[in-house]
């Protein structure tokens, strides 16, 4: 009877290319991660940059946003995206060949993009350094991206378009515009890499984080915000808590984060007005945020026991959490008296992994792990492992953002400090050499998540060769009937 089951979703959904897209967001996972591990211990003991340019901090920063942000977290979305889209329209995907085009297209971009990046190329703007030919890979996969969602909503069996759906079409929507507008660049010649920036001088900041803050706003939040309004629900086995209060998270959160980028520029030479209104949109985004956290939070609502008995749900509850606490904290570091202590400091890096690992991550471990056995039909491994998961991911989690606390904090104070003379308390050097401890803390929180996510890609390794020997045993049992 599963069988039977297996051979009707089978033929009813695409599942080939959410397969491709969970198995690609484990492997740039692992990749990804380890190499960020690398770089935060490269920070902590210098003497790790070694000789070798394409292995030193500046080069492989890059790669590991770039592998853990679009590797990750991008065949993450893919995955999830076009499982849910499947689902909830009750209609296979639009068009298989350009599905696959997409998996293509998006993995040789992330993988060319690392190497350039390892070879010295690179725009040197936040995030999206891709030199353009790689741009326009990711461009022409977009374009694919989207028809192919926007036609299998169109497919649809169903009048009614459910709200993850929103949320993901305002993340590829949003995304496409980021990434042209961003990216505007003048190539030198038609076979060389290098290319210069439409903009200049403080035109090019205020377009990089227009650009760096929505790249959060829409692909890190707003995306994982349809995986949360989706899966929260399904492994729940319960109905979202307040369907009204989605479509209010949807449009008030659709509108206010356009606006926000500009809170990473207080103190520069873009206008003071700008980054003020840029400010006051910041803080207003805390009241949609809360209600989507608290959105998910209470799908629980009759279902609390899950926490002690599901280990997937403990995924996706502490990722909503974390969702919270980031985007109280985002706002606060908005506020010009407090940007004036954190901003350049690591207490924005902590920010950020808060969200990065806490968010993004988590809930993404939760989702992979709900699907991926309804994928191959089967069960999930070992539960056990994902406990283990759980708990050294978020002591890793906990170690990480702590460290980057007292390192941001420590520095902004220490680089504000005036003897009584009116000299500053404290050289430049100094600051660094207070940051060692809490670098070395960092590295071993990022080892700690790392070695969950290696648990996490063995657990699901052996789920997948645990599918395919139940299939062959079960052709077996029925060549044997002669069926």
């Amino acid at each position: 009877m599963a069988h039977a089951a297996h051979v009707t979703a089978t033929e009813q959904y695409n599942y080939e290319i959410i397969r491709k897209f969970a198995i690609m967001a484990l492997v740039w996972g692992v990749l990804g991660m380890g190499v960020g591990v690398y770089i935060a211990s490269e920070l902590a003991w210098p003497f790790l940059n070694f000789e070798i340019p394409q292995i030193t901090f500046g080069r492989l920063r890059p790669v590991h946003t770039t592998l853990v942000i679009f590797g990750f977290g991008g065949s993450a979305l893919f995955a999830t995206s076009y499982y849910v889209v499947q689902r909830t329209s009750q209609a296979r995907l639009w068009n298989d060949s350009l599905a696959s085009f997409t998996f293509w297209g998006w993995q040789i971009a992330v993988a060319a993009g690392a190497i350039s990046y390892m070879m010295g190329y690179t725009q040197s703007r936040e995030y999206a350094e891709f030199e353009w030919p790689i741009d326009l890979l990711i461009t022409v996969t977009w374009v694919a991206y989207f028809l192919v969602y926007v036609g299998t909503l169109r497919r649809r069996s169903q009048p009614h378009i459910y709200v993850a759906n929103w949320f993901y079409i305002a993340f590829i929507l949003a995304t496409a515009i980021l990434h042209i507008f961003n990216n505007l660049a003048i190539p030198v010649s038609l076979f060389g890499m290098k290319s210069y920036s439409l903009f200049s001088g403080v035109q090019d900041a205020m377009t990089q984080w227009w650009y760096g803050h929505n790249a959060v706003g829409f692909f890190l939040t707003a995306a994982f915000l349809g995986m949360m309004y989706y899966f929260v629900p399904k492994q729940a086995g319960r109905p979202v808590y307040s369907y009204r209060l989605s479509i209010v998270h949807f449009w008030a959160l659709s509108f206010l984060y356009m606006w926000v980028g500009a809170h990473h520029l207080h103190w520069t030479a873009l206008p003071d007005w700008t980054s003020t209104l840029a400010a006051t949109f910041s803080v207003m985004l805390l009241l949609p945020s809360w209600g989507g956290m608290i959105n998910g939070i209470m799908t629980l609502s009759g279902a609390w026991e899950k926490l002690r008995t599901d280990p997937i749900m403990l995924f996706m509850i502490t990722a909503l959490s974390f969702y919270g606490m980031s985007t109280f904290e985002g706002p606060l570091m908005s506020l010009k008296s407090v940007n004036a202590l954190s901003h350049y400091t690591d207490w924005t890096i902590g920010h950020v992994h808060s969200g990065a690992l806490g968010w993004v991550a988590l809930i993404s471990f939760g989702s992979l792990y709900h699907m991926i056995p309804r994928l191959y039909d089967t069960k999930l491994y070992s539960q056990r492992l994902v406990y283990v998961h759980f708990f050294l991911a978020t002591i890793g989690i906990v170690l990480y953002i702590t460290a980057m606390w007292v390192a941001g904090i420590g520095q902004g104070l220490m680089l504000r400090a005036f003897d009584e003379y009116g000299a500053l308390a404290y050289t430049f050097i100094e600051s660094v050499m207070f940051l060692h401890k809490p670098y070395v803390v960092r590295a071993l929180g990022g080892a700690f998540f790392v070695a969950g996510v290696i648990v996490m890609a063995f657990n699901i390794f052996m789920t997948i060769r645990q599918a395919k020997a139940e299939q062959a045993a079960l052709e077996a049992k029925l060549a044997a009937r002669g069926v």
